[in-house]
């Protein structure tokens, strides 16, 4: 046995010779994404309805242009080989290759995955790996969900699988995958599969490994080589870049074989050109058709067919290894040894990352870990390609250069990259990622600072230095976070490694004054410093739709457009002035970040600069303003997580840096500026705020401060039992509603799925609580106490008559929304809502997903389900408050 020091350094080990690029550790991973059917790549209509172009129908038996698909699966870092499991209870329709949701058409709260899956383990260097599945041992309900989800209304809940009663009397499987690295290019695979019913079931079982299909374009070079058979070893052909593998299964069984091809006669009426197509397995194993397989055992997939009745609580376990080289596979005891030291240094490396954490904690903070880098996945894309079409197809409609993505042509993507949710979203999020980013600092710093920047490469930017938002609209503007991530992922890095990642932040620094340019130039649409941008990121939140003008042509100054740009402005100011202090010549780019950041606030504070200012003295608010074409304008009231984006423009700097970087006193630099623009007392209050030999920059002064945090932490408003929710709850019964010329619309707080079909979807912010704004928030309030210290304290909750700082309403804040995954005294967990199976069953009770966001009264995870990455940013919160006592 290793001794423990062994044990614990081994991650660590592998994570430093895979960053000093001397062993391929991250040549294999849980790469293979959940969902490629439904996505805008593999959408080649006129229209642009990609959910209806390529249906979950089409998915079993059309080949992907731009990736591939499987249930826990894995694949190498260019899905050029790719490992996944397929299932049939004996019963299904379908055979059980990838999971199962409704696309945004089908649902009533937009799409939405039915399965159950589950991320458990996974380590940087996906040394260990473990993934669960929940299959019934009943017929899978497949049209009866699309039908009752069809029928029902956006004031319905969404009907889930376990609302059929599929899982009653626990008769469904338990499937098990699990995945450690004996080296970097050899993979242990062990199946585990549970019978949890009462009788016994009979299950259908297909370990299957595939080609990507890169030879039915019409490219040079791109050539089709099958898998053979060398004994009873699955052979792959020599793969450019990657070698040849072996894959050796220790259940007997027969290899069947078909080849990764369209079936073009049962989708499209015509004569398939091939005699084996994708869907072979499907029409072999469930529809019994004999010659859809291939005789000859060879195919682009190819899998091990193995079946059994299990009985009441049996486990199945099948051991697989799949290598390259020559050398045999080696089952029994060397592979039991090696699949045990993983998963003892998955454990011990975690433990490492935040030692000392209670059980319930533990099992939240390797569940979060687990998600985020399950969620790593293949992402392929070639905008010009996808546009033009390719030599051996159809040309695509023209329609679709007239598209939102048509003026991305230079957008060229083939990376491993974060997803926000490994189903409901296969693909980036701008802003989701850097909160990914953020997450991953904690545990895995350098694919933190890879997928920090990764959107900012010339591969992804747009010629005016854009970076795309997400596939389906890549030029929509998303909130500018990617400073704030660069700067903590650099802080935490060094926090926990001692030294300073100078050229990282430096380079970060480069790609990041190149978006700002656009930020600058770009979303300033009156040229009064007014930012706008529409979206930015949060979706419903307003009465009326952000994005466009009203038909009365009036357009709505948002109070958060300049937030947004003034947080921008300080977190690239504190970039600056961290590289100042080894390199004097960054002072330059202080002053510039220090000037900008005080007309920005002169914009939202000052009513001589904007005349129609953010600010209601009246509510002590921030609220949107409605400007019509004849100069008048009037709030709209609504207070909304929008009206506290101010808050999240703070910074302060100590004497040192005050005595070393003079133009940070802005009292005396730009006195010259800022003394026909306002008053002395204004900006003593506002740029020149002092305290323990502090200055603090904040689009916020003190009173405005103090004003909000009553309403911020009232629970009849925006403070729930887990968070801060994103809209206040007086709108519960006394809805916000407006008139502005012919339209007329009201907003309601709606503490779950989305009311409305504004931006469509199933996100929703008119109440539910966001992690990543609560995260935001809770940084930003901490920022202010490090500054007023215990001279400032505010009641929290408002009412109660308990007085804290602003560092001790934060861990409060943070440990409710530790509690949306903890058990509560009643053993209950919040996110899992009142569904009994979830809550107390055995099998399920301690399964943890991150939702996209969560129920503003109770709690319960709502949204995206499969794992969203930015809710798992409560791992860096479990940490803090593992190391400071909560008041």
């Amino acid at each position: 046995m290793p001794d423990r020091d062994a044990i614990e350094f081994a991650e660590r080990r592998r994570m430093a010779e895979r960053d000093q690029g001397l062993v391929p550790w991250a040549l294999w991973g849980s790469y293979l994404p959940d969902r490629q059917w439904g996505t805008v790549r593999e959408d080649y209509s006129a229209d642009g309805d990609a959910w209806r172009s390529f249906p979950h129908d089409h998915a079993r038996s059309r080949v992907y242009r731009w990736g591939e698909d499987g249930l826990l699966g894995l694949c190498d870092e260019h899905a050029r080989l790719c490992f996944s499991v397929a299932l049939w209870n004996g019963l299904d329709p379908i055979l059980k290759e990838r999971p199962f949701g409704l696309g945004n058409p089908e649902g009533n709260h937009g799409e939405d995955i039915k399965d159950y899956t589950f991320h458990l383990a996974n380590t940087p260097t996906h040394s260990f790996m473990r993934g669960l599945y929940k299959y019934p041992q009943r017929c899978f309900p497949y049209d009866h969900l699309i039908h009752e989800n069809g029928r029902r209304g956006r004031e319905s809940a969404e009907y889930e699988l376990v609302d059929t009663g599929l899982f009653d009397d626990d008769r469904y499987f338990d499937v098990e995958v699990e995945y450690a690295k004996a080296a970097a290019d050899d993979l242990l695979i062990r199946l585990r599969l549970t019978n949890r019913g009462p009788d016994p079931a009979p299950l259908t079982l297909l370990p299957t490994l595939w080609l990507r299909n890169t030879w039915s374009w019409g490219y040079a070079g791109a050539l089709e080589q099958p898998l053979e058979l060398e004994g009873d070893l699955l052979r792959t052909p020599v793969l450019p870049g990657l070698g040849s593998y072996r894959l050796a299964c220790a259940e007997p069984g027969p290899w069947i074989f078909t080849d990764n091809e369209t079936n073009t006669e049962r989708l499209f009426r015509q004569p398939n050109q091939r005699p084996y197509q994708k869907d072979g397995f499907h029409r072999y194993v469930v529809e019994g058709e004999e010659g859809a397989i291939n005789p000859a055992q060879r195919g682009t997939k190819a899998a091990r067919l193995l079946r059994r009745t299990l009985a009441p609580g049996e486990t199945w376990v099948v051991d697989l290894r799949l290598w390259a080289g020559e050398q045999p596979a080696a089952f029994g005891a060397a592979f039991e040894a090696t699949h045990q030291a993983r998963v003892q240094e998955w454990r011990a490396y975690f433990e490492h990352c935040v030692p000392g954490l209670e059980a319930d904690d533990r099992r939240i903070h390797l569940a979060g870990a687990a998600g985020l880098l399950w969620c790593k996945k293949y992402y392929s894309w070639d905008v010009k390609r996808w546009l033009e079409g390719d030599p051996g197809q159809p040309v695509p409609p023209p329609e679709r250069f007239r598209s939102a993505n048509a003026a991305w042509r230079r957008l060229h993507v083939e990376d491993v990259i974060s997803m926000p949710d490994s189903w409901e979203y296969p693909y980036f999020c701008q802003w989701d990622l850097m909160v990914h980013a953020v997450a991953f600092a904690g545990f895995d710093p350098a694919t933190a600072k890879e997928q920090c920047m990764l959107l900012r490469s010339p591969r992804f930017t747009a010629p005016n230095a854009q970076t795309p938002a997400y596939e389906w609209a890549l030029s929509d503007p998303n909130p500018p976070i990617g400073a704030w991530a660069a700067m903590r992922v650099y802080q935490i890095d060094r926090k926990q490694n001692g030294e300073p990642d100078m050229p990282f932040l430096r380079a970060a620094l480069r790609k990041l004054l190149l978006e700002y340019g656009w930020w600058a130039n770009r979303n300033d649409r009156s040229g009064d410093n007014v930012f706008e941008g529409g979206f930015l990121g949060l979706d419903n939140i307003a009465v009326f739709d952000r994005r466009f003008p009203l038909a009365d042509g009036s357009h709505i100054g948002e109070s958060d457009g300049i937030a947004w740009m003034a947080s921008l402005s300080l977190n690239l100011l504190n970039i600056s002035v961290e590289l100042s202090v080894r390199e004097p010549e960054y002072a330059d780019l202080c002053e510039r970040f220090v000037y900008d950041f005080v007309q920005l606030n002169l914009t939202l504070n000052t009513p001589t600069d904007n005349e129609f200012l953010n600010w209601d003295e009246q509510d002590g608010f921030y609220y949107d303003v409605i400007k019509r074409p004849d100069g008048s304008t009037d709030f709209l009231r609504s207070r909304s997580i929008a009206g506290l984006i101010p808050l999240l423009a703070v910074a302060s700097f100590d004497q040192e840096t005050l005595e070393r970087l003079p133009v940070l006193d802005v009292k005396n630099s730009m006195a010259w500026y800022t003394h026909e623009r306002t008053s002395p007392s204004w900006v003593e209050t506002h740029l020149g705020r002092r305290h323990n030999d502090r200055l603090l920059f904040s689009l916020v002064p003190e009173d405005r401060l103090r004003r909000i945090c009553e309403r911020l932490f009232d629970e009849t408003e925006f403070l729930s039992p887990y968070g801060i929710r994103s809209l206040s709850k007086v709108y519960e019964t006394a809805p916000f509603c407006y008139t502005e010329g012919s339209e007329s619309d009201c907003l309601s707080y709606s503490p779950a799925d989305s009311p409305v079909a504004m931006f469509g979807g199933n996100s929703n912010w008119r109440g539910p609580v966001w992690m990543p704004l609560n995260y935001l928030l809770i940084e930003s309030l901490q920022k202010f106490g490090h500054f007023y210290g215990d001279s400032f304290t505010v009641e929290f909750p408002t009412g109660s008559g308990v007085w804290l700082s602003l560092w001790d309403v934060s861990l409060k804040l943070e440990q409710r929304l530790v509690n949306l995954f903890r058990r509560d005294s009643q053993g209950r967990r919040a996110f899992l809502g009142d569904v009994d199976l979830f809550q107390h069953n055995p099998h399920w009770r301690d399964l943890i997903q991150f939702h996209e966001y969560f129920h503003g009264d109770n709690g319960r995870g709502v949204g995206a389900s499969h794992q969203t990455g930015w809710s798992a940013i409560v791992c860096k919160m479990i940490n803090q408050l593992s190391q400071y006592p909560v008041p």
